[in-house]
């Protein structure tokens, strides 16, 4: 007896989509860190699938901020909400993070959609701090939503960087040095941003203890 085709979605992976054999999936989630992927008896199953938050296709009842949920892991290590006994995010939002190897030392930020783990946007300097890359990824957060009439909220895990963002400045000690211009620049740019822009976008603090780590997490802890 052949055996039955199967239908193979990847949530996140080297290249999210549909794939027909084990083979092609395999090749884009083997050494992803969290990736999101399942099977499907038939094509039409993995074309709705795809549609919807990987979450709720793997059966992780996923809920809306203000009924109760509870945080836990799945198989793949990814942090997911479902009924039980917390809050949890608003799903429709924008979550951002930074990762620093070294303070100062090799810097980076992203932006990541909470409801499907996707990256939206991603930056790496040489040399800089971890509160400087959550502030700069908490502003490149709200020019985005402005700039795709996006009505989201904006989660971050740092005080310190909404603080910044609240009074328009980048106040860290990084010493402006010819390793640290290009990075200085770029944040002088993200503070005009501030000062020369309006917007309605809420920050809010991503409550951790509850809801696990930070979706756009570096997973480097």
């Amino acid at each position: 007896m052949s055996k039955k085709q199967k239908y193979y979605v990847v949530w996140q992976g080297n290249s999210p989509g549909i794939y027909d054999t084990w083979e092609e999936c395999k090749k884009q989630v083997v050494g992803v860190s969290a990736a999101q992927y399942k099977s499907f008896e038939s094509r039409q199953e993995a074309e709705a699938a795809f549609q919807r938050p990987y979450d709720e296709v793997k059966g992780h009842k996923t809920v809306r901020e203000g009924k109760e949920s509870i945080v836990g892991v799945d198989e793949n290590g990814m942090t997911f909400v479902r009924e039980g006994a917390v809050d949890g995010p608003v799903l429709d939002s924008l979550a951002v993070d930074a990762a620093c190897s070294g303070n100062p030392g090799v810097m980076e930020y992203q932006g990541v959609y909470v409801a499907t783990r996707q990256q939206i946007f991603h930056y790496k300097a040489p040399v800089g701090t971890n509160n400087i890359g959550e502030f700069l990824a908490i502003v490149h957060g709200l020019s985005y939503l402005k700039k795709h009439r996006l009505n989201q909220i904006i989660y971050s895990d740092s005080r310190i960087a909404i603080n910044w963002v609240k009074h328009k400045e980048c106040r860290s000690k990084l010493s402006l040095t010819a390793q640290t211009a290009e990075l200085w620049n770029y944040i002088r740019r993200a503070e005009a941003w501030l000062q020369s822009n309006s917007y309605t976008t809420e920050i809010r603090k991503w409550d951790t203890d509850r809801w696990g780590e930070i979706p756009a997490d570096f997973g480097r802890k």
